[in-house]
């Protein structure tokens, strides 16, 4: 018997360390977000996105850092300008890059697709040479209305993040397709669901993004439900 209870307590053993191995981010880690206005608010918003990713990783026993890098208004350009001074200077180890949505809701102010390519590449390859990780994510919506055009223009974009994540074989939080899929089965035409403004985070939006985050750095079933206890304070 005392021999069965010790074979079960390594297998138990074996199977914590498995899991918790897999989550890609490690304790005492660095992670920067760099990003536009849903990251500033997802900083300054207590309960907002950043917040979220920090404590559903500290509920599994991972405790990082967080060097939010959200700047209202930004575009791709803008932070390709300031990587240098707001992400690869902090020495982080981990960046998150959400970046899209005023590339194209600027209108004529916004980033032509060519040139959104360029910057966000050239992004990456400053990121490698700092040797910062990146999780990209796509673009979140524009308005709740999917059908919307700037939902239509913003898909392009959003494809070249996703091929580009797998030619980097960079982890992908595909944001987007996490909001459609919401958006569709809330099915709830003409309210903001999910958003404040159609753009910008109401709580369960910010848990939204929060949730792709996180299970792109590799966080299972079982520990996407430790992180969403910590946050409804159980």
């Amino acid at each position: 018997m005392k021999l069965l209870r010790t074979t079960f307590a390594l297998v138990l053993a074996m199977i914590s360390c498995t899991a918790f191995a897999s989550i890609l981010v490690k304790s005492g880690e660095k992670i920067a977000f760099l990003g536009d206005s849903i990251t500033q608010a997802g900083w300054d918003n207590p309960k907002g996105y950043v917040h979220l990713v920090v404590e559903g990783l500290a509920a599994n026993g991972v405790n990082v850092e967080a060097v939010p890098a959200g700047i209202s208004g930004h575009k791709s350009n803008d932070m390709l300008g300031r990587l240098e001074r707001d992400v690869t200077s902090k020495k982080p180890n981990w960046m998150t890059l959400s970046c899209g949505v005023n590339d194209v809701w600027h209108g004529a102010n916004g980033v032509s697709l060519p040139d959104y390519k360029k910057n966000i590449t050239a992004i990456l390859d400053k990121a490698a040479a700092a040797k910062v990780r990146v999780v990209v994510t796509t673009a979140t919506v524009i308005k709740e209305d999917l059908n919307s055009p700037e939902n239509v223009k913003l898909a392009p974009y959003n494809a070249f993040l996703r091929a580009l994540a797998s030619q980097r074989r960079a982890p992908l939080a595909d944001l987007n397709a996490m909001f459609q899929a919401r958006i569709k089965a809330a099915n709830q035409p003409g309210k903001n669901v999910f958003t404040s403004d159609g753009v910008h985070m109401n709580p369960e939006g910010d848990k939204i993004m929060a949730s792709g985050i996180l299970k792109a750095f590799g966080l299972d079933q079982m520990q996407m439900k430790k992180a969403e206890d910590k946050w409804a304070g159980k």
